[in-house]
């Protein structure tokens, strides 16, 4: 056996490459299943980030769908979603270059080119096939002169043959989740108006659809007008024979609800999360297996399950299987399909026994090769609660140090670098990420903190960030910290703290108006509340309204919790790295930030990335934002002093 090499933590050489890390990964979104053929989008950094739908057919052929150079992306709302739609290998999606939907008649393993349907001024998302009327539904967005503020939102009829456009339902801010009964009789969909955002406050409607396919009956079934308090409504489904399905948050946690004759029936009700906040569309969380049977998937304190619902005597039936995330549940007659991680193996499409819950990978992020050489190095994640203020408790999942090859002076504790997540509705899960163990296996200690507003933890949960942006995020980000050094896991003088996009902003705050860290990295992230409020799109136009307080031009809570007003605060080294077409957070916020810090010779270094808008997609990007932030400790930390 090989010695071990000793020194210092955050120093150590790993085989867990910034190449390894991107170089054969993929993102993996948007399972779907069409009788026993599978299909899922991949998004490809080596190229060039381009997201290409891939199928398994049911005698194991896995083969790419779209050519280059179409994307399957959407651009509606910025976050996109709900790409594409296939029945009877016939493929319908949206190109991301031009936001119009093609079709693409998948036949054979070549397939044919895809065929434009639409050419509108429109951009669609969320797409649902109408096979009685030969026409699509989908949620479509008017950008007039390219504004993305003031854009129009609508549900649309899109007739496949024509590309003609009929409006089903507009006036109303924002509209997703379109879904049409079996029978083609009945159609279900959201929306919401400012300033909510879907995870506040939604509206559940169903009409009837008459034979010529205009919407009769329109109807409020949950939220809305008729709700009492605020509820966020999630994945309206029809049941094969008909009955309509949705998730709702009105007792705290998104549980299972449908709709009677005599009215909504709480059907599974548990202190769990059966839904997710709706960043983006498409989203499934359970699925009928027939007419008396659905797989549901919940997650409670971190941990994701799924399990069967008998729909006649509503008995529940967990099965034993935990998993660090599951999402996109999928069923035809024959195929049941999810997209799942673990915390020892990488993101998955998977098929799913639902007899049992057990899942058979058929693709996986990293390749399993690649993680199993790595299987020494990885680090695995401890599920922590900590005390933060107010007498609250917040959520993280810490990763140790691991790496067999070296060791630290046995005095010596290792650094931390502490991660917030972005939205900041969102959350952070215990999946295996390579980018996690790269760090992990240098020697740093890792924090992924699910700080108050984190979803998983129920609305009330949620709602501690209700007006407090910038102050309870960090100070949760900050008490972790200081639970893992008081408890003798790290150098309490070695903190680091990194984020993107929400997750930058808290980083950015936590350097700012505190002294605990000693250096960070802020990824796309917000510095300028006011630019923010005033420069963003028209799916988060509001949403400070709600993290912060209603925007009022010269408001003091949004001068006071920005950044970019009290540079002269921050002391601590930043690198800033940024899209340079970034629609959400625009760069020039990371400009100022970055000069305010040049102009008083705090060390500071910002990387620019072409072609990348909000997240960073393309391989090379991912790897030199890697190195360059890894680099920028090994020069900013070492500044701290050390353990002795």
């Amino acid at each position: 056996m090989t010695s071990q090499h000793t020194g210092s933590y955050g120093s150590w050489n790993s085989p867990i490459t910034a190449d390894a890390v991107v170089a054969e990964s993929v993102s993996l979104s948007e399972p779907r299943v069409d009788g026993d053929d599978i299909y899922w989008i991949e998004g490809r950094p080596l190229d060039k980030g381009r997201n290409v739908l891939v199928s398994r057919a049911a005698d194991g052929t896995i083969s790419d769908v779209t050519p280059a150079p179409f994307s399957v992306r959407t651009q509606v709302y910025s976050y996109g979603g709900g790409a594409y739609a296939v029945s009877n290998r016939i493929v319908y999606f949206v190109h991301f270059a031009d936001g119009q939907i093609y079709r693409q008649d998948f036949i054979t393993a070549s397939g044919s080119a895809p065929a434009k349907i639409t050419s509108s001024a429109g951009l669609f998302a969320d797409l649902c096939i109408d096979a009685r009327r030969n026409r699509l539904i989908a949620v479509r967005e008017e950008r007039p002169n390219g504004d993305v503020v003031h854009a129009i939102h609508s549900l649309v009829a899109v007739d496949i043959a024509t590309g003609r456009e009929t409006v089903l339902d507009g006036g109303t801010d924002f509209y997703s989740s379109p879904t049409l009964s079996a029978d083609g009789a009945k159609l279900a969909w959201l929306s919401w108006q400012h300033p909510d955002m879907p995870w506040t406050a939604t509206t559940l409607k169903a009409a009837d659809v008459d034979p010529s396919g205009a919407l009769t009956g329109q109807q409020e079934v949950a939220g809305g007008a008729e709700s009492i308090a605020k509820e966020s409504i999630f994945q309206p489904q029809w049941s094969p024979d008909g009955m309509l399905y949705f998730m709702s948050d009105r007792t705290d946690f998104w549980n299972l609800y449908r709709r009677g004759a005599s009215g909504v029936e709480h059907i599974l009700a548990r202190d769990a999360e059966f839904g997710v906040p709706q960043w983006v569309m498409g989203l499934s969380n359970y699925t009928f297996l027939s007419c008396d049977e659905l797989l549901y998937s919940f997650v409670h304190n971190g941990s994701w399950r799924m399990g069967r619902l008998e729909l006649s005597t509503l008995t529940a039936r967990d099965h034993p299987a935990a998993f660090a995330s599951l999402s996109g549940l999928r069923a035809s007659a024959t195929t049941v399909v999810v997209r799942y991680a673990t915390p020892s193996s990488p993101a998955a499409i998977a098929t799913v026994d639902a007899s049992t819950g057990a899942v058979s990978p058929i693709k996986f992020s990293v390749p399993l090769a690649s993680v199993q050489q790595f299987q020494s190095h990885l680090s695995t994640p401890q599920p922590i609660d900590f005390p933060t203020t107010g007498g609250d408790v917040a959520h993280a999942f810490y990763y140790p140090p691991c790496n067999p090859d070296w060791q630290a002076p046995a005095a010596e504790k290792p650094p931390l670098l502490v991660r917030s997540h972005g939205g900041p509705t969102s959350a952070t899960t215990p999946v295996l990420d390579l980018w996690v163990q790269f760090w992990t296996s240098r020697g740093f200690g890792f924090l992924d903190v699910n700080y108050r507003g984190s979803t998983g933890y129920g609305r009330r949960y949620r709602e501690k960030l209700y007006g407090q942006w910038g102050i309870v995020d960090v100070a949760d980000c900050i008490a972790g910290a200081r639970f893992l050094a008081a408890r003798g896991d790290v150098d309490g003088r070695r903190l680091a703290v990194t984020g993107g996009s929400a997750g930058g902003y808290t980083t950015l705050c936590s350097l700012t108006f505190h002294d605990d860290f000693a250096a960070g990295a802020s990824y796309y992230g917000v510095s300028d509340l006011n630019a923010l409020a005033t420069e963003t799109h028209k799916f988060e136009l509001h949403y400070l309204d709600w993290l912060i307080e209603p925007f009022t031009p010269g408001s003091k809570l949004y001068h006071d919790r920005s950044p970019i007003n009290f540079v002269e605060r921050l002391s601590a080294p930043v690198i800033f790295l940024h899209g340079e077409d970034d629609p959400v957070v625009p760069i020039n916020q990371a400009q100022k930030m970055y000069a305010a810090l040049q102009g008083r010779n705090i060390p500071t270094c910002m990387l620019i990335f072409q072609g990348e808008k909000h997240g960073f997609r393309q391989s090379a990007h991912l790897r030199q934002a890697l190195e360059a932030e890894l680099m920028f400790y090994c020069m900013n930390l070492a500044r701290a002093p050390m353990t002795s």
